[in-house]
């Protein structure tokens, strides 16, 4: 499907010089095209918010050329922003009053880095679950990413999240759960996909929230799985949009704080990820850092360049897949009304018939 460069966000420029199908409105125009109109609510922090931007416009723009699409990023109050972010943002990102007013057909919302145990003191806590209220009411499906899967669960369905002792992040082995979906048609039904968090929502909490999973793994649980109709939401705890290298940036990240003291252990590194001999030289790299802190010596740099020919990408087609089919079931429901999230012939309580749940 080909993203419209309808803004001069510089993520369309970036997915433009990669190869991916960007048009510009005029172009657009004279294609006999329907559209699709899909939100972006971007809630990474400032070091990953324009990363996380292009991951997902990567898996939009990959889909099947049935429509056009107009992705609509969009931010909520309380997010802290500082510096070059914050004017990004105040630059490229759409007002949420124009948003909610002109009506999506579709919504992604990101996942965030939390600072407190319980979600909802975050600060952005009240306008996220506002977005959510409206969403609910308005537009036809939405894709909740890691913290914003346990936001919506824990409010709409009373699951809280499940702390645990060690973060699990990697990139791990799933099975498809649940084959009559039209998420998971034609997809393996084995596949890798990363995760990275500190919080758990089990399979049982969310069947018994009346939650549909479709896809899990044995180390990591839960990757993906849908409200009781099969279509408003869908909950992702797994990250099908991370680039190869996002993980070692990552863990670069944990690594940083633990220099700096804000971590108090070394951080092990994900899963699954790494290679027996980049094992090793991180092995090296964290004795030179201890050796470093003890003496007071010059620390060493971490070389991302050292690393990243290494690593593979194992869940990225799998992604691709699973939004294909996401955007596939959403053009079939949603009208040509952006402000109506079904069309006339749906109905709302069962929008796919036999195969919801």
């Amino acid at each position: 499907m080909p993203l419209i460069a309808h803004s001069e966000l510089p993520t369309f420029a970036r997915l433009a010089q990669e190869g991916h199908d960007v048009l510009r409105p005029q172009r657009a125009a004279a294609q006999d095209i329907r559209e699709l109109h899909i939100g972006l609510l971007n809630m990474m922090p400032d070091a990953a918010l324009q990363a996380t931007e292009r991951q997902f416009l990567r898996l939009v723009t990959s889909c099947n050329r049935i429509a056009q699409f107009y992705v609509h990023p969009i931010s909520v109050p309380g997010l802290p922003r500082e510096g070059a972010a914050a004017d990004y943002v105040a630059r490229y990102y759409e007002p949420l009053e124009k948003i909610q007013a002109e009506g999506l057909d579709a919504l992604i919302i990101t996942g965030a880095n939390p600072v407190h145990p319980d979600i909802r003191d975050e600060p952005y806590w009240d306008a996220l679950y506002g977005i959510m209220r409206w969403a609910g009411e308005h537009v036809t499906s939405t894709v909740c990413s890691c913290l914003a899967t346990h936001a919506h669960i824990a409010q709409t369905h009373g699951v809280e999240r499940v702390p645990l002792a060690v973060k699990q992040w990697g990139v791990y082995s799933h099975r498809v759960v649940t084959a009559d979906h039209p998420l998971t048609a034609n997809i393996n039904t084995r596949f890798d996909a990363p995760h990275s968090r500190w919080n758990d929502a089990p399979r049982e909490a969310l069947e018994a929230a009346g939650i549909r999973v479709l896809a899990e793994s044995e180390e990591a649980g839960v990757h993906l799985a849908v409200s009781g109709d099969g279509v408003r939401w869908i909950y992702f705890q797994g990250h099908p949009e991370y680039d190869r290298q996002s993980l070692l940036k990552e863990y670069k990240r944990e690594v940083n704080r633990y220099i700096d003291g804000t971590n108090t252990e070394f951080p092990p590194p994900p899963q699954h990820y790494f290679t027996a001999e980049t094992r090793t030289l991180l092995k090296h790299y964290r004795a030179a850092v201890e050796a470093a802190l003890k003496s007071a010596a010059q620390m060493p740099e971490f070389a991302e360049g050292d690393f990243i020919a290494s690593l593979e990408n194992t869940w990225t087609d799998t992604g691709k897949s699973l939004f294909n089919n996401w955007l596939g079931m959403v053009y079939q429901l949603t009208g040509k009304n952006r402000h109506e999230p079904f069309m006339c012939t749906i109905d709302p309580a069962a929008p796919l018939g036999s195969v919801s749940a």
